[in-house]
C-alpha cells in the first residue's frame, strides 16, 4: 500500500477540545420525533453506537425520560461522541436535540488525553480499532493533520477512547498496532495481520489467472506503431510507451536504472496520490492504461459517446475473462513470475486480440505489486520488512527483454528502549535483490544478492549449463568492480539451475480480534 508500513511518530491530544466544540451543537433526528421533550424539559441520553460517514458521525443514542421511559433514537453530528459517553439533552424543535452539558462517564467510557505509563509502560504494543477520522484545520506554511479516536482492545486501558493526531488519515474501521513511546506520543507498526494477508492472497490469485507477459503485447505494438494506416492517436500513444523503454546499454548508468524502475507502474498510485503527475508520459503502467482508452474507443464501434463509458469497462472485462480461461495459473506469490503467451488468440481481431494483451500486461504489473504487500509486515523477530517487486522491459535490438525485479529492505524497529547501548551498525537495514531475465543467447538467468553493513553476498544461477560456467569465469572481474565500489565481498557464485521455490514462510505480526 504506498509507505504502507509505517505511520510515523503520533501524538495523542486533547480530547476536551472536541468535547468543548460539541457543547450546545444541534444533533439531527433521523427521524422527527416531534413531543419528544417537552419545553424546557431535559433527559439524560448515552450513546450506545457510533459510525462515521463521510465529515459526519451517525449516532444511536438511548434517551432515558422522567417518567422512567427509555427511548431509542438516531441522531447524526458534525463532531464525534463516543460510545458510552453521557450527555444531557433538551429538543428545541421536532427533528433536533441539542446538547447543554457533555461529561464523559468514566465507568463507561474514557477519552484519553495521555497515556498513563505506570499502567501501560514504555515499550509496551497497544492494539485498537479506529472510530473516526477528521481533517483538522490548516496551519499556514504547515502539512495537513488528522484527528481519529481510537478504541483501546488491550492492554490495562482497554475499551478506553484514544484522541490521536497523526499525518495521515487512518480508515475508518481498521485495525492498529501502536507501540509506547511516551505518555504522549506513539510510534505505530504496521498490522500486517492473518486476515489481510488472505485477502492479498486471494486477489493476487485471481489477479496471476488474468495476466500474461510483456513481450507480446510491445511486439504487437511495435508491429502497429509501423503500420501507416493504424490511428493516429493510437500510434501517438505507441510510441510513447516503447520510446519510454530503456535499452540495455542506458541501465549501466546507476541513474537510469532508478528512472526505470520509477517509471515500471510500480509506483503509479502513489505519484497520482501526491500529485507527481509530471512525469507521468515515462510511467510504464499509466501509457498502458491509455492505450487500453484508446483501444477501447476505436474497438467499442457503434454506441454514442453516453453510453461508451459503460462499454469500455465491459470490453476490458470481456478481454481479461477469456485470458483466465485459456492461459494456466501460475502459483500466487512466485518470483520471477513465469512466461505466459496468449497463442490460443492469434487468429482473432487485431485491436480485440492487442486490447487483450494490454489488459493482460497490467495485470501482471498489478501481480507484482500485490507480491510485494503479501511480503511486506513484521517478522517474528520485530524487524520490519518492506518487499517492491516490479517488471522493467528492456529494448534489446528488434526485441524486448522484460527483467523482474524484487527488493527488500529489512530493518529493526526505529524506536528500542536500549537503543542507546546498540552499536549503530546493528542498527542499518539488510537489503536483499532478486532478478530474473532471458537474454539470448545466455537463456535464463536469476541473481539473488544480500548487502548488510557494506558485505556483499551473491549467487547466479543459469539454466544452461555453459552459461554458468562463462559467468563463473567472469565472476573475479566482477568481485573487482564491486570492491571498486567500496563493497566488501564474501562469497560469489554461480550455479546452473534455478534457485529453489520450496515453500516460502508469509510475513506475519501480531493479530487483534475485531470482537475482542
Amino acid at each position: 500500500m504506498t509507505e504502507i508500513n509505517s505511520l510515523g511518530l503520533q501524538t495523542l491530544n486533547g480530547a476536551q477540545a472536541i468535547k468543548a466544540a460539541m457543547t450546545g451543537e444541534l444533533l439531527r433526528l433521523t427521524q422527527a420525533q416531534p413531543g419528544l421533550l417537552g419545553p424546557g424539559e431535559t433527559a439524560q441520553a448515552e450513546v450506545v453506537a457510533m459510525r462515521q460517514t463521510g465529515q459526519e458521525f451517525q449516532l444511536v443514542l438511548r434517551l432515558l425520560q422522567a417518567n422512567g421511559l427509555q427511548t431509542q433514537l438516531q441522531a447524526s453530528a458534525s463532531q464525534p461522541l463516543p460510545q458510552g459517553s453521557q450527555v444531557t439533552v433538551s429538543q428545541p424543535e421536532a427533528g433536533r436535540l441539542a446538547i447543554l452539558l457533555q461529561q464523559a462517564s468514566t465507568s463507561q467510557v474514557s477519552t484519553l488525553t495521555r497515556l498513563d505509563t505506570a499502567r501501560v509502560p514504555v515499550g509496551s504494543l497497544l492494539q485498537g480499532k479506529v472510530l473516526t477520522n477528521q481533517v483538522l484545520p490548516e496551519t499556514p506554511g504547515q502539512p495537513a493533520s488528522y484527528r481519529a479516536l481510537v478504541s483501546l482492545l488491550n492492554t490495562a486501558q482497554a475499551g478506553a477512547v484514544l484522541a490521536v493526531d497523526s499525518p495521515r488519515p487512518l480508515a475508518i474501521g481498521s485495525l492498529l498496532s501502536a507501540r509506547v513511546q511516551g505518555d504522549q506520543s506513539l510510534q505505530f507498526v504496521p498490522l500486517a495481520g492473518r486476515q489481510d494477508q488472505l485477502g492479498i492472497a486471494q486477489h493476487l490469485g485471481s489477479q496471476q489467472n488474468r495476466q500474461a507477459s510483456l513481450p507480446s503485447l510491445l511486439a504487437g505494438l511495435q508491429q502497429l506503431a509501423r503500420d501507416p494506416e493504424a490511428d493516429s492517436p493510437l500510434r501517438t500513444t505507441i510510441e510513447r510507451l516503447l520510446g519510454a523503454l530503456p535499452t540495455a546499454q542506458q541501465l549501466g548508468d546507476a541513474k537510469a536504472v532508478a528512472q526505470a524502475l520509477l517509471n515500471s507502474g510500480a509506483f503509479l498510485e502513489a505519484k497520482l496520490m501526491t500529485g507527481a503527475t509530471a512525469g507521468l508520459g515515462a510511467d510504464l503502467k499509466a501509457n498502458m492504461l491509455q492505450l487500453i482508452t484508446q483501444i477501447s474507443t476505436n474497438a467499442a464501434l457503434g454506441p454514442p459517446p453516453a453510453s461508451l463509458a459503460a462499454a469500455v469497462p465491459a470490453l476490458v472485462r470481456n478481454a481479461l475473462g477469456t485470458l483466465e480461461r485459456v492461459s494456466p495459473k501460475p502459483q500466487p506469490g512466485a518470483f520471477p513470475l513465469p512466461s505466459r503467451l496468449l497463442q490460443a488468440l492469434e487468429d482473432e481481431g487485431d485491436l480485440e486480440q492487442l486490447l487483450r494483451l494490454a489488459a493482460a500486461a497490467v495485470s501482471r504489473l498489478q501481480s507484482h505489486a500485490m507480491s510485494s504487500l503479501q511480503q511486506s509486515g513484521t517478522l517474528e523477530n520485530g524487524n520490519l520488512q518492506t518487499t517492491w517487486q516490479t517488471e522493467v522491459p528492456i529494448r534489446h535490438g528488434q526485441e524486448f527483454v522484460p527483467l523482474q525485479v524484487k527488493l527488500q529492505r529489512e530493518e529493526p524497529p526505529q524506536q528500542q528502549a536500549d537503543r542507546e547501548h546498540q552499536a549503530p551498525d546493528a542498527l542499518q537495514p539488510l537489503w536483499r535483490i532478486e532478478l530474473a531475465f532471458d537474454l539470448a543467447p545466455l537463456g535464463p538467468l536469476q541473481v539473488q544478492a544480500q548487502l548488510a553493513q557494506g558485505r556483499l553476498n551473491g549467487q547466479l544461477w543459469a539454466e544452461r549449463e555453459p552459461t554458468a560456467r562463462l559467468i563463473e569465469r567472469q565472476l573475479g572481474a566482477l568481485r573487482e568492480r564491486l570492491l571498486a565500489r567500496g563493497l566488501e565481498v564474501d562469497e560469489l557464485h554461480c550455479y546452473p539451475g534455478a534457485p529453489a521455490q520450496g515453500p516460502r514462510t508469509r510475513v506475519e505480526q501480531r493479530w487483534v480480534d475485531e470482537n475482542a
